[in-house]
């Protein structure tokens, strides 16, 4: 065997590796006559808008347990058995707790002036059973010293727990798009992207948290008060009382805008006699299996017919608003992308599996409870103190993985749940063997600003229950426009907040990404199964991506 020199043999290994992902996407074969097909109905005859309209403008806040997440989900099934999509149904994963809808709530100050103020209940709070009249009081209730503080003075009275909230000039816009310098810098990755939960002090605020919601209801106190974290009137709110049947509520809980929130503050703070009146009704008590629900459908494979390729969105939202970037523009784009496939008459290889989400706002809970019934389940935790905890906060592991029939089976599933924004691309989930695949599949789509592939991994979308068992779950990059800054979770979240271009693109890379994961030759490639979750005993901490914001 000849000799080679040890310099030649290192930078030709070099050379070689760099080549594998180019090579590799050369070798990922794309159906230029289908995705040709897709452009075609997805650019020229697309009826995403009308999904959307209906989820936002017709059936508004769909709140998981209420009545609002059963008429999503009815009519989803309605529209999806008319395209011809077979087995329709839903999957419940009650018991999931009390159901609580939002009527109205009129908020008047009265003195020193009268002033209509506008407030949304937090989720899960009590009405006021008719108009009431109280005196406001600023009290920091935020340790068990300020608890003792305020003992026996708060009776009957309305109280404003938070500070105010500094407002600065907007100096740059609400709303941008993804530059190229910014694409590039996702590509870069950063092991500390995700953040690190400092479980003993999450649990701490937990534990506080019921302490507070005893001391309210102790000292009688009437309503609280609090500040939305947004201004020019956004109204960011989310849930306050627990849905779980039988606990402890904490009295009616309004947020304000902040400007309104800040007024009434300063005025509070400055000893002046501040008198408001509130009347707060919602719909809660009832519980049903039909309010907690997945929505499923399928258009089935031929030879590879038991292999599965799946992709969703969550149906689920909050009140404050109508759900539209979060996430009914999810719901319609992933609709829409199997109406294309139908349209374009693609026959798929492996069975094609949409799923519309429930309960992803209190935890993921409807892919969760899916995967854990039909992928893969730890067994139930046997402390007593760990089951009473909610999930993110529980630590260590509750045994080893047991593997369900469908693990072996799902090629991967793909999730859209950033907004309303354009796809720019993918997040890889640190799967180097499928990045050049996905490339590849992008490719077609650089024209429509989908060309980034990044190994970044990313949190907060239903992907997360399916790459925590060891299945490729991934979620799109989008366009941020105005999510965080505007939209998510709060009153400004409607039909006027999404580019209706933009989720005709998003429509359209999703069905080709299908397509081509239901027909090419092997499952997409997977990463090695996840570790055993282990508590760090050093600081209590974890990482977790299921609290991780892109």
């Amino acid at each position: 065997m000849k000799q080679v020199a040890p310099w030649f043999s290192a930078v030709s290994l070099s050379l070689m590796m760099f080549s594998l992902p180019a090579q590799a996407a050369a070798e990922e074969k794309t159906d230029a006559e289908l995705i040709t097909r897709l452009r075609e109905e997805a650019l020229q005859h697309s009826q995403v808008q009308d999904h959307f309209s209906v989820l936002t403008d017709e059936i508004g806040a769909r709140l998981t347990g209420s009545p609002g997440l059963k008429r999503a989900a009815d009519w989803a099934q309605t529209r999806l058995r008319s395209w011809g999509l077979e087995k329709v149904h839903t999957e419940s994963f009650a018991p999931f707790g009390v159901s609580w809808e939002f009527e109205h709530a009129r908020v008047r100050l009265l003195s020193p002036f009268a002033q209509d103020i506008v407030a949304i209940p937090k989720a899960w709070t009590p009405g006021t059973n008719g108009p009431v009249q109280a005196k406001v009081v600023v009290a920091k209730l935020s340790s068990e010293e300020d608890l003792s503080k305020w003992q026996g003075k708060l009776a009957g009275m309305v109280v404003m727990v938070d500070e105010p909230l500094a407002m600065k000039p907007h100096l740059s816009a609400d709303a941008r798009r993804l530059e190229n310098r910014d694409l590039e810098e996702l590509t870069k990755v950063d092991p500390d992207a995700l953040p690190r939960r400092d479980l003993a002090a999450a649990l701490k605020q937990f534990l506080f948290q019921k302490k507070l919601v005893a001391f309210l209801n102790n000292e009688k106190v009437l309503a609280t008060l609090h500040v939305s974290r947004g201004d020019d009137g956004t109204i960011f709110v989310q849930g306050g009382g627990s849905y779980k049947k039988g606990e402890a509520q904490p009295p009616t809980a309004l947020v304000l805008s902040s400007e309104s929130y800040n007024r009434i503050y300063r005025l509070a703070a400055k000893k002046q006699a501040v008198e408001i009146t509130l009347d707060v009704k919602v719909r809660s008590g009832e519980e049903s299996p039909d309010y907690a629900v997945n929505v499923l459908a399928d258009i089935p494979g031929s030879d590879k017919k038991d292999e599965i390729v799946m992709l969703g969105a969550h149906l689920d939202s909050w009140h404050g608003a109508t759900g539209a970037t979060d996430n009914a523009a999810g719901v319609a784009v992933m609709m829409e992308a199997v109406r294309l496939l139908r349209e374009a008459g693609f026959k798929p290889r492996r069975t094609i599996r949409l799923a519309l989400w429930g309960g992803e706002e209190q935890g993921l809970l409807g892919s969760r409870a899916w995967v854990q019934q039909w992928v893969a389940a730890r067994p139930e935790s046997s402390d007593a103190s760990q089951k009473d905890l909610p999930s993110y906060l529980r630590s260590g592991s509750a045994g080893p993985l047991q593997l369900k029939s469908l693990h072996g089976k799902i090629s991967a599933y793909f999730n859209l749940d950033n907004g309303g924004g354009r796809i720019r691309g993918i997040y890889a989930e640190n799967n180097v063997a499928v990045k050049p695949v996905f490339e590849s599949w992008l490719a077609p789509f650089a024209d429509l600003g989908a060309n980034t592939v990044t190994l970044r991994r990313t949190g907060s979308t239903d992907h997360v229950s399916f790459d925590a068992v060891g299945v490729p779950g991934f979620q799109f990059i989008q366009d941020p426009l105005d999510y965080m800054s505007r939209t998510h979770h709060s009153n400004m979240d409607v039909y006027d907040k999404v580019p209706k271009a933009d989720m005709v693109q998003a429509s359209l890379v999703v069905a080709s990404f299908i397509a081509h994961a239901a027909n090419r030759s092997d499952l997409l490639p997977r990463k090695p199964m996840p570790k055993e979750k282990k508590e760090n005993k050093e600081n209590n901490t974890e990482t977790s991506a299921a609290s991780a914001r892109p």
